[in-house]
């Protein structure tokens, strides 16, 4: 069977259960932005992403002791936080970024990016650019 992690499913009474919070809690964070339950006749419906997106949340407040404002500032730095097919961190030994858990898996980090300014000196319209400056 096909298994979608963005198919919402659980509504907030299950999720503040699961997380041992209350639902006031998830409207709050969700009233910051940093989650987007879907809806269905005006209630809230999560995903297993989002899951797993609000127990990131969770840790970072409550295991690291941030703020919602500090939280938001971490939630910013990974551009995967919104992304649909994200797959994932990957485990220790791989291009990693020890510095980086991955929100979406436990135990795993997020990959090393490549540096965007390797990436721009390698491209062709560079000397284009430089010519018209």
């Amino acid at each position: 069977m096909f298994r979608n992690d963005d198919q919402p499913m659980f509504n907030i009474g299950v999720i503040a259960e699961l997380l041992k919070v209350h639902p006031e809690t998830l409207r709050i964070w969700e009233k910051h932005g940093l989650v987007e339950p879907s809806r269905r006749n005006k209630q809230r419906l999560y995903s297993n992403n989002d899951v797993k997106r609000l127990q990131f949340i969770h840790f970072l407040i409550n295991e690291k002791g941030l703020n919602i404002a500090g939280v938001l500032q971490i939630i910013t730095m990974y551009p995967c936080w919104n992304i649909k097919n994200c797959n994932g961190g990957a485990e220790k030994g791989d291009k990693v970024n020890y510095n980086k858990p991955c929100w979406k898996e436990p135990g795993t980090y997020c990959y090393v990016i490549e540096d965007k300014a390797d990436h721009c000196s390698a491209c062709p319209h560079l000397k284009d650019c430089h010519e018209n400056s």
